[in-house]
């Protein structure tokens, strides 16, 4: 037949479809009865409606009214393609048409997600890719519905030529990012103009963040404190150590600690080492402790020279605040304030006990004492007139201050001089006393020459010497008046003993004959007179006591009385007494 007047009805349109979709290219010749061919890029697809080689694809539509139309079941990359529609007997074909296969990319990856992690302080970089997509995909970040600027973008071509990867990276600085946020890849081309997205929440982690609180404060020392540690940590806390001063605390592991407190605790810091796998974060408290004072710099005692300047230091360490006195013994007047006395060019009398004395108001007190020794020349202190017993053995002592130590003592007196030892009636000792030296001259015998020697004590050191000039003094006797006094008072002793033993005689007698004469007194007055016997009898007890205690003690009067006039006269009125009482 002739089919020069066949014309095309329906020609194939370009189309764009996405991967995975049917599709359906239109070819109708009315009237047209012979072979119909589809091409693909230049090459026929088979021969009539035999499409065998290509399963996904035959001819539809009714073959009687001209209808060749290709149907594509699920349009994959490979049918990207130029197509035509050919009716080989009348030498026709279709206008080319171009068949675009959209392919979507595969899932948008967030490299590290789901949950990206970072040290507090690094910023943050995040990848996300989106593969295989025809178009390329373009990629947007989204935090908080809100996109964010400024990702790198770039994009691959696949080996097929035809599909590409897009991969986008996004920078965010360490103060633009805070832990727990959610922050979103959406990848979309023509394919998938709604997107598809994933998402990554970051995890910011830090080394543990710590408190370390301390109750009560202030406390006086011997009380009990409580330290608590509260930290943050990303990841958690996984150990807690404790130390004071440096030193490990190893009972305590967990995150509280209680102790009672003393003054070491205002000074050595109790610390608080907490970590996690990141690391760990040491934080320190003193604790405001109050304590009495304690010594520091403990003052030493001094020996100078003469005309040196002598300088204390003494420290005390107490909370609150402490104030410093320092005192010489014995005087109450404040020396100094500071921590230093000096003590300029000193003089032999500043020599003693100084006391430092530190007070913490309403805490506590403490002091310590120093002694002050200065070196210098001998310092003599004697009585200059001494007395001694004619006959008797006699003594004159000598006290010296010195420091050094005396190297030599000596007694002289006219020709003589003596250190140590026995020479004829003399004998020298010396003895040392924490207070000084006392040299002591011993005479044997003493003679009235004696009284008129004067006595030299010299003592020498190194600084020097000191002489003291000594007198011995005859011991006075007792004087005549008083010995006329007391032989007087014995006398008139004998004459009242004697008349009272009288009196006591004639008493009893005279009532011992009125008994006997008036035997009437005697009945009537019974009870008096038996009153009045008892009274005599202990009249007479009382009077033999007395006279016997005077007896017995009048030789002790003798020993007391040195003097031979008065021992005499003592002797006659005892040898009296006793014949009297005998």
């Amino acid at each position: 037949s002739n089919y020069t007047s066949a014309m095309f009805s329906q020609q194939p349109q370009d189309l764009v479809v996405v991967a995975g979709q049917p599709v359906t290219l239109p070819c109708t010749i009315p009237g047209y009865h012979g072979v119909v061919l589809w091409i693909k890029d230049g090459l026929a697809l088979g021969v009539g409606r035999d499409l065998s080689g290509y399963p996904r694809y035959t001819v539809i539509g009714d073959h009687g009214s001209g209808e060749h139309h290709l149907r594509i079941q699920r349009v994959e990359l490979m049918d990207d393609a130029v197509f035509e529609c050919q009716a080989v007997q009348a030498a026709m074909r279709s206008r080319p048409a171009r068949l675009t296969v959209l392919v979507p990319p595969e899932d948008p990856v967030i490299s590290g997600g789901p949950v990206v992690s970072l040290r507090a302080g690094d910023p943050l970089n995040l990848t996300c890719h989106a593969d295989n997509a025809k178009p390329a995909a373009s990629i947007i970040w989204i935090r908080n519905g809100e996109v964010l600027n400024g990702a790198m973008y770039s994009k691959t071509l696949l080996r097929d030529g035809r599909r590409e990867s897009t991969v986008s990276t996004l920078y965010l600085s360490p103060s633009n990012i805070e832990t727990g946020q959610q922050i979103i890849c959406k990848a979309s081309n023509k394919a998938v103009p709604n997107g598809k997205e994933t998402s990554v929440t970051i995890d910011i982690q830090h080394l543990p963040l710590v408190n370390l609180s301390v109750e009560p404060q202030p406390v006086l020392e011997g009380n009990l404190v409580k330290f608590h540690c509260s930290a943050k940590a990303n990841p958690p806390v996984t150990l807690y150590r404790w130390a004071k001063g440096g030193s490990i605390i190893k009972e305590v592991s967990g995150d509280t600690y209680e102790v009672i407190v003393d003054h070491s605790f205002f000074t050595e810091p109790v610390s608080c080492e907490v970590t996690n796998p990141l690391g760990s974060t040491n934080i320190s408290r003193n604790v405001d402790v109050y304590f009495g004072p304690r010594m520091a710099a403990e003052p030493q005692s001094l020996q100078v020279d003469l005309g040196s300047d002598a300088v204390f230091n003494c420290a005390w360490t107490g909370n609150p605040s402490l104030t410093i006195v320092w005192m010489k013994r014995g005087s109450g007047v404040v020396l100094s304030n500071e921590n230093l006395l000096t003590l300029k060019s000193v003089r032999q009398e500043d020599a003693g006990k100084y006391v430092c004395r530190a007070v913490v108001p309403r805490v506590g007190a403490g002091e310590k004492e120093v002694s002050l020794t200065v070196n210098g020349p001998p310092t003599i202190s004697s009585t200059q007139t001494q007395q001694a017993l004619h006959g008797e053995k006699g003594q004159i002592k000598c006290f010296i201050r010195s420091t050094p130590p005396p190297d030599r003592i000596a007694w002289s007196w006219k020709e003589t001089v003596l250190e140590s030892g026995t020479s004829g009636r003399y004998t020298v000792e010396t003895v040392t006393t924490e207070e000084g030296v006392i040299s002591t001259l011993t005479m044997s015998n003493i003679v009235p020459a004696d009284f008129q020697t004067i006595y030299n004590c010299t003592a020498w050191n190194s600084f020097g010497s000191d002489t003291e000039i000594i007198r011995l003094k005859e011991q006075e006797s007792l004087p005549v008046a008083v010995i006329i006094g007391i032989a007087v008072g014995a006398f008139v002793a004998l004459i009242v003993l004697m008349g009272t033993i009288g009196a006591f005689c004639c008493t009893h007698l005279k009532g011992v004959v009125s008994a006997k004469n008036d035997i009437r007194v005697e009945i009537v007055h019974k009870d008096h007179n038996a009153a009045r016997e008892n009274e005599e009898h202990t009249s007479m007890k009382q009077l033999m006591v007395s006279v016997s205690v005077a007896v017995y003690y009048f030789p002790l009067l003798v020993a007391f009385f040195r003097n031979k006039i008065l021992t005499l006269i003592v002797m006659f009125l005892h040898a009296l007494l006793k014949l009297t009482v005998t």
